[in-house]
């Protein structure tokens, strides 16, 4: 069984997204596309996708699966908009249905938290394929309660749960999020061959570089990452996360990304004038007390 990693960038947010394809067969899954969204105007639109899209064309692939690594909240995901263009089943971690009840109830939706938008969702250690190679869910929750890398021979796509050894790790503030919790999932990352390929989701680059990356493996982890390399404790590592977390802004796409990708990339219905809004919920704490 031979895969072929294809990746792609989308600048705004700096996210990684990937082809893996079944050399022998050309079936292919994708993994974390992303759908472009400008908050500013509101304006949705397809360039990134379309380059995954263009390329799975161009090499006659077929598309088994399109899959993320978790509920991102900092981009809107595209797997519903590829699924319309080139097929494939959309697949998630089981554990976002709890990542759907916490956002559903913080927006107010009135929408399933079964995860009955979803074609699959991905249990823990379950195995699938595409073409002829063999994939694994590994549970790797922390940032969200519903994260997990997807396992192929020699291969982890480990979403936002590590980045690059010289910037560290996710962060764990959000609803559901636990920094104890991620020092556990990468543990589990850890015990993976030290050779094990990891593909990243995002590189938003250290002081120290200038050049994007989006690979490192186990043993680079293992020994450079500057949260959570051998010799940080647990209880050193969850300090150190919940105090760096305690400091960091909303990620710029919060609000949106949230409530459209519980909804498996569906938009919200069209209000009575056929246009459709995404809701800014407000915090107006600053304002007690004011006359």
């Amino acid at each position: 069984m031979q895969a072929q990693v294809t990746h792609f960038f989308d600048p705004a947010t700096c996210t990684y997204s990937y082809i893996v394809r079944d050399v022998a067969s050309s079936a292919c899954a994708i993994i974390d596309a992303v759908l472009n969204f400008d908050p500013a105007s509101g304006r949705v639109s397809t360039d990134s996708a379309d380059q995954i899209i263009a390329h799975v064309r161009a090499n006659k692939l077929t598309v088994e699966w399109v899959l993320d690594t978790h509920i991102h909240a900092d981009h809107l995901s595209a797997s519903r908009h590829i699924q319309q263009q080139l097929g494939g089943l959309i697949g998630i971690g089981r554990g976002t249905t709890v990542v759907q009840q916490t956002f559903a109830q913080r927006f107010n939706i009135d929408m399933p938290t079964d995860g009955s938008q979803y074609d699959r969702l991905l249990s823990a250690d379950a195995e699938f394929r595409v073409g002829e190679l063999s994939g694994k869910i590994l549970s790797t929750p922390g940032h969200t309660a519903g994260c997990v890398t997807y396992l192929f021979p020699g291969m982890a796509f480990v979403g936002d749960t590590l980045f690059m050894p010289d910037y560290g790790t996710a962060r764990t503030d959000f609803p559901g999020g636990d920094a104890a919790t991620l020092y556990a999932s990468i543990q589990k990352i850890f015990a993976l061959p030290e050779s094990t390929t990891l593909y990243l989701c995002h590189d938003y680059l250290s002081d120290a570089r200038s050049d994007y990356c989006n690979v490192s493996t186990v043993a680079e982890q293992r020994e450079n990452n500057i949260h959570i390399h051998c010799g940080i404790s647990a209880e050193h590592f969850v300090a150190n996360r919940e105090a760096r977390d305690s400091k960091l802004c909303a990620p710029m796409l919060l609000l949106q990304s949230v409530q459209f990708n519980i909804q498996a990339g569906n938009f919200p219905k069209p209000e009575s004038n056929a246009t459709r809004y995404f809701k800014i919920p407000l915090d107006l704490s600053a304002l007690e007390g004011c006359s």
